[in-house]
């Protein structure tokens, strides 16, 4: 399995979000941190989120990729565009109804440049198992598809204390 990272870049209120390799819930609490961080500032006012280099990516990540967009839309901003090549991810993000709170592209309408790593952040067990539920809550109100498939995961990471 590789590792996989997060890559961010922000400039003249351009945000810009960049996942590579394989995208898992070990990384829920960067990428959840990373993005309260972004949302309470001000100098946003658009985002982009690349899953171009993205071989796989779970639904805990979905979940948080999903809050963003939800949290950007709270502020009034534009839907936030979200780049996949891989076939196999795109189609989830349509069976997921992420087409309802992003613009979806299929090419990467600009070139790369001055990203910078998002740090690893490690979490106790317990903050992790919350940030995975309140992701999947975010999928299970996208459709209900996603509350079919997510419901009794949510119940059961709840019940677990």
């Amino acid at each position: 399995m590789s590792d996989g990272a997060i890559f961010y870049a922000c400039r003249d209120g351009h945000y810009v979000l960049k996942f590579v390799g394989e995208v898992r819930l070990t990384l829920c609490s960067t990428i959840d941190l990373h993005l309260e961080k972004v949302l309470s500032s001000e100098k946003i006012n658009d985002t982009l989120i690349d899953l171009t280099e993205t071989t796989t990516i779970d639904s805990t990540s979905l979940g948080l990729i999903a809050k963003l967009a939800i949290k950007t839309a709270a502020r009034g901003m534009p839907a936030p565009t979200l780049v996949s090549t891989n076939p196999d991810i795109t189609r989830i993000l349509y069976s997921m109804g992420f087409d309802r709170v992003f613009l979806l592209l299929d090419t990467m309408p600009t070139s790369e440049s001055d990203l910078a790593q998002v740090p690893f952040v490690q979490e106790s067990e317990d903050k992790v198992r919350l940030r995975i539920i309140d992701a999947h809550r975010i999928l299970i109100d996208l459709n209900e598809t996603n509350r079919s498939a997510f419901k009794d995961l949510v119940a059961t990471l709840e019940n677990c204390n």
